[in-house]
């Protein structure tokens, strides 16, 4: 068998890379949200918090960066966004059916007060 010398170990080191691109940690928001606070109240270092955590540094500062950005652009009002196409027909329908309601309590209003000219005003 002729194998290149570099062979076998380019096989090996992209087995090692699938697997542990596969069995890679994912962490929930909460979990980042953890770390990230944990890092802003300084009781302990960023590297020690990283190593205690088992992510690298440079993760920790991105996800602290993507909070503070988060933070920063909900505080401004950033956060509006476009209505999509059932949520304007269903807020049309209900305008819609205010608009009734307010009709007729209008209408019955009136008429009340109609009826209480109508009669003098007396009560019985």
């Amino acid at each position: 068998m002729n194998k290149t010398p570099g062979t076998s170990k380019d096989a090996a080191d992209k087995l090692v890379r699938g697997i542990r691109r596969k069995t890679r940690k994912h962490y929930s928001a909460e979990e980042k949200i953890r770390i990230v606070l944990a890092g802003l109240r300084g009781e302990e270092s960023i590297a020690a918090l990283c190593r205690r955590e088992g992510i690298a540094e440079s993760l920790y500062y991105t996800w602290s960066k993507e909070f503070l950005e988060a933070g920063k652009k909900r505080l401004a009002g950033d956060t509006a966004r476009q209505a999509t196409a059932p949520e304007v027909k269903e807020l049309r329908s209900e305008a819609s059916a205010l608009k009734e309601v307010v009709a007729e309590l209008t209408l019955e209003n009136r008429l009340l007060k109609k009826s209480m000219i109508g009669d003098g005003g007396n009560e019985e």
